[in-house]
């Protein structure tokens, strides 16, 4: 299981202001927490207007690996941003992400190609309006997307598929739409991974926490195996580390053993 830590985005308050202050305490100090709980990727998004986001990426990365290697996942919709983040980064990164549309495939995927990158995918087409509703409108961009992949001769298992979490306080069957999207997914690209942001699923919710851990457990059985998350929540950790050992993708227990020797696993 594959968990990228989102807690480094513009769209965050204490976040905003300090790239806005430029202040590096904040920022090393959510980096570090982030990679010290096990992330596997630091999401990091400036969220901030086109003529600066470049800068403000630059500095966010170079003040992120000041404190840690964990790789980064440079988090732009911005051509222009990417292909200037990426000769900052100390180790190949995760790229969040690309769409359906056809001009940002045609922008992005020759830099990830040329990088070796990772690569998110939303099951979503940027160039129309409106999110997808079904399941079957989400494959048909699926679809588009991993054909034009193959077109680069990027392999199946760098696309991390995001098949678009919904808010269950909203639809009632958000939750059964998503695990029968995992499903599909997995059955049609069995060497692609599957991730998601976790917290859409309790947006408007109370105890949001308890919500998005028992999603998380369903979501791995139904073939998930990333997730976009808080890497700080002890109880959701525990969930994943948990699960990834039930579900036999953790070879003689040694995640879950080593997650509680340093108590990220509660005795």
């Amino acid at each position: 299981m594959i968990f990228i830590g989102e807690k480094i985005n513009g769209s965050r308050k204490s976040i905003q202001q300090a790239i806005r202050n430029r202040n590096q305490d904040i920022i090393k100090r959510t980096a570090f927490e982030q990679a010290e709980a096990g992330a596997d990727y630091l999401d990091v998004n400036a969220g901030t207007s086109p003529d600066r986001e470049a800068d403000d990426m630059i500095w966010l990365i170079d003040v992120v690996q000041s404190v840690t290697d964990t790789p980064i996942c440079i988090d732009s919709s911005l051509q222009e941003v990417l292909s200037v983040a990426i000769e900052h980064v100390n180790h190949t990164p995760m790229v969040n992400s690309i769409n359906a549309d056809p001009k940002r495939l045609e922008s992005f995927l020759p830099i990830i190609k040329e990088k070796g990158c990772l690569v998110i995918a939303l099951a979503l087409d940027e160039s129309k309006t409106g999110m997808p509703k079904t399941n079957d409108e989400k494959m048909k961009n699926i679809q588009f997307i991993m054909q034009v992949v193959s077109e680069y001769e990027i392999p199946d298992d760098k696309v991390y598929i995001d098949p678009l979490i919904m808010s269950v306080g909203t639809d009632n069957e958000a939750g059964q739409t998503a695990f029968e999207g995992i499903r599909r997914i997995r059955e049609e690209y069995p060497m692609a991974h599957i991730t998601g942001g976790l917290s859409n699923i309790s947006y408007g919710l109370p105890n949001r926490a308890l919500i998005n851990r028992t999603f998380l457990t369903l979501a791995m059985g139904a073939g998930m195996d990333s997730a976009v998350v808080d890497p700080t929540n002890v109880g959701l950790i525990e969930s994943m580390k948990a699960t990834d050992m039930i579900l036999a993708n953790d070879r003689f227990c040694r995640n879950y053993t080593k997650a509680s020797k340093i108590n990220f696993i509660k005795k």
